[in-house]
């Protein structure tokens, strides 16, 4: 895994993405002390950064390889990349789904065109599902962050910050990135080691779920308690990745854990002074830019947005918040 195949990815992608912007608001500002940067990938192609992974991967397969389908098992937004990544690409999908993901995920899976398998998340492994799937049906698997294919199409996530920063004139920044199993954090991270490493990555996760920031602190992958449980269930992963965990360790600073009510509270701030809608889990980096000190004051910060595919209830729980 190397800036190589980000590189590689961009040109795959093409104008495949939309390219997100920078967005500003001085209430943001006011709140965090210093200048916030958001850069809201819910505002892509299914609601999340996902879709540029899976564009990366399935538009990398070989064609005879890509024409027998793709397997991806998600919690919903690598799910929706992946179904969205194959109807572009004429070929079927199927997506292992837990039963309890959102309403909204669910049923986007299903309209983008692909076989939605539900399991139990805390009784069964979707790993051993997807596997079984997959040999059964000659599918490819495309794993959700654990997969270099994918964290090149992250990566582009960082290229563009870069290009924005230096557009903007930013020298030096907190980079702010909602974290599960590391593959949006890598990328950006890789991306931002070669293109404007004066900007320092952090990884931002749900309290209880902060299994990647614990694993930088101790040198080595630790895992969450099998009982834990958060409202962000984009990014409730069991441990860091294989493959991501190096590149956190190479380029990332300290981790930031934030509480259920704190990502509720970043919500109302993003839908009220940004007229954004992100989800929990997308949210946990402005809740950490907004919450969280910086380490110098006045060092801006860009927070990625990472999905936006919130149920109706959740985003009114988000409205309430105080």
């Amino acid at each position: 895994m190397d800036i190589a195949m980000i590189d590689a990815a961009r040109a795959r992608l093409g104008e495949r993405v939309r390219r997100t912007p920078l967005l500003t608001s001085p209430f943001l500002d006011e709140i965090a002390g210093r200048p916030v940067f958001v850069k809201p990938e819910c505002l892509q192609h299914t609601g999340s950064f996902k879709f540029r992974g899976a564009w990366s991967a399935v538009s990398a397969l070989a064609p005879e390889v890509r024409a027998r389908g793709v397997l991806a098992y998600s919690s919903g937004n690598h799910a929706q990349g992946v179904a969205l990544a194959a109807q572009l690409s004429g070929i079927p999908a199927v997506i292992v789904m837990p039963a309890d993901a959102p309403r909204l995920k669910i049923d986007n899976t299903r309209a983008y065109g692909a076989e939605v398998v539900l399991y139990d998340r805390f009784g069964e492994d979707r790993e051993v599902i997807g596997a079984a799937l997959a040999a059964e049906r000659g599918l490819t698997l495309i794993r959700p962050y654990d997969e270099p294919l994918v964290i090149a199409g992250q990566g582009t996530v960082g290229l563009e910050i870069a290009e924005d920063c230096a557009a903007l004139g930013i020298s030096r920044a907190e980079v702010l990135v909602p974290c599960g199993g590391g593959g949006l954090t890598a990328g950006i991270a890789l991306a931002l080691a070669r293109e404007a490493p004066w900007l320092r990555v952090r990884p931002c996760e749900p309290e209880g779920f902060d299994d990647t920031a614990r694993s930088l602190a101790a040198g080595e992958r630790r895992a969450n308690a099998p009982d834990a449980r958060s409202i962000c269930d984009a990014i409730v992963t069991p441990r860091p990745g294989e493959i991501t965990f190096p590149i956190l360790q190479a380029h990332c600073g300290p981790g930031f854990a934030l509480s259920d009510a704190e990502v509720l509270r970043a919500m109302r701030h993003a839908l009220l002074r940004l007229k954004l809608a992100p989800e929990p889990g997308g949210t946990v980096a402005l809740a950490a830019a907004l919450f969280r000190p910086a380490a110098e004051p006045g060092l801006p910060v860009i927070a990625v947005v990472s999905g936006g595919n919130a149920d109706p209830d959740m985003l009114l729980r988000a409205l309430q918040a105080e």
